[in-house]
């Protein structure tokens, strides 16, 4: 059975850049925090995009996850 994913605006304290933040939730769960990148020490070419600051359960990686939208994550 596919989950519910549902996206909340959040700011997320950063250094004060990368605040514009989604907390992810799956069946009213947390699942993960996104964080777009606009930072000048961002590669340009990923400037706008969504990064996995923290996944819980099995949205967990250790890898750095780069997404165009958080909806292209969820799916």
């Amino acid at each position: 059975m596919p989950l519910d994913i549902s996206f909340m605006p959040m700011s997320v304290l950063i250094d004060g850049y990368d605040t514009d933040g989604r907390l992810v939730l799956a069946d009213n769960q947390l699942a993960a925090v996104f964080v777009r990148l606009d930072g000048t020490h961002h590669d340009a070419q990923h400037k706008g995009w969504w990064h996995l600051e923290a996944g819980f359960g099995k949205c967990n990686s250790q890898r750095a996850l780069l997404f165009r939208t958080p909806e292209e994550a969820a799916a």
